[in-house]
């Protein structure tokens, strides 16, 4: 028996669960996917933010290194290596969530 049960498991839904946990209520959680915390942080604005802070890097370097005494050689993407970074960075954060979820006592329901 839950106290109350919060159906996905994204940004307001994983926040809403926490909080709920912490004032000592039974919580259950239900996400339709394989991991929490929704389409921001596992296909749209973290690994987008990822993506572009690589191409940031990329553009300094490429554009801008010379003027701040900084001298290089051609840059090249590599572009195996930009999406690897890519997802270390959302496997870090899937885990932070996973890991505050799971000490919190929350039960998950997925699917």
């Amino acid at each position: 028996m839950f106290d109350v049960t919060v159906i996905g498991a994204g940004p307001a839904g994983y926040v809403f669960a926490l909080k709920a946990a912490q004032l000592g209520l039974k919580v259950a959680l239900v996400e339709k996917d394989s991991n929490l915390g929704g389409t921001c942080l596992n296909v749209g604005c973290i690994p987008s933010k990822a993506l572009l802070t690589s191409t940031e890097h990329f553009h300094f370097i490429a554009h801008s290194a010379a003027s701040h005494g900084i001298r290089v050689g051609k840059p090249e993407a590599d572009i195996p290596a930009l999406l690897a970074r890519k997802d270390k960075v959302v496997n870090q954060l899937r885990k932070g969530v996973e890991t505050l979820v799971s000490k919190r006592g929350i039960t998950v329901f997925r699917g």
